[in-house]
């Protein structure tokens, strides 16, 4: 899952970057209000994790300008600033979550699942498709019950299959999911991690749709 960060403070930021990547997802940062906001409008997220105190413009007024605008994306909001009254402005004015400073990157994860899930109609973390299972929290895959282990890019490619079953996929359209503007991607990247994806959970997993893309289809 491609997620965009709006986080001035540069030792948080960090912090949220290396370590959501490390868990599978791909993630674009960004310090700056005002290019946070313009940041939604130029890639494919499937999650925002916006903070409230930012230069250039303040985080409330970007969710408000969002929403008026008619993006749905999810968005959890993370701040210092912990009393009621600004948690109910946070999400009256759009925000489908609230997670005050200090927090763990566990809680962080996890909350960011549930927004997805929510979004998607899923009620339980655990997506399955024939003998292939993936738990979206642990980020752990299995085949027959036997885990099975997966690179970050895999992981965030089989986390996006299984969330878009008999939906025809293309090169593009993965590549905006799992890489963020930071990542160099090669011409032959999507073909590449399909193809280790068909080693580890069978050769049918994924199939091939000519000169379109690749589908999960339903068995």
């Amino acid at each position: 899952m491609r997620v965009l960060l709006v986080e001035d403070d540069r030792l948080i930021g960090d912090g949220l970057k290396a370590g959501l990547e490390k868990l599978g997802f791909a993630v674009d940062w960004f310090t700056d209000g005002l290019e946070g906001e313009e940041a939604l409008y130029q890639a494919s997220y499937g999650a925002v994790v916006l903070d409230l105190g930012l230069p250039g413009q303040d985080g409330l007024e970007i969710l408000k300008n969002w929403r008026c605008n008619g993006r749905r994306e999810p968005v959890l909001v993370l701040t210092a600033r912990g009393d009621v009254d600004q948690r109910i402005i946070g999400l009256n004015t759009g925000a489908d979550d609230y997670l005050g400073k200090p927090f763990s990157l566990r809680e962080v994860q996890a909350r960011l699942n549930a927004l997805v899930r929510r979004a998607g109609g899923s009620p339980t973390p655990l997506l399955t498709h024939g003998n292939v299972t993936f738990d979206q929290q642990t980020r752990k895959a299995a085949v027959n019950g036997s885990e099975i282990t997966l690179s970050p890019r895999e992981t965030a490619l089989l986390e996006l299959l299984l969330l878009n079953k008999n939906k025809v996929l293309s090169k593009e359209a993965i590549e905006s999911k799992i890489y963020s503007w930071d990542d160099e991607v090669q011409s032959n990247a999507v073909e590449v991690h399909i193809h280790h994806l068909r080693k580890k959970l069978g050769k049918d997993f994924v199939r091939t749709v000519n000169k379109i893309g690749y589908i999960l289809e339903e068995k």
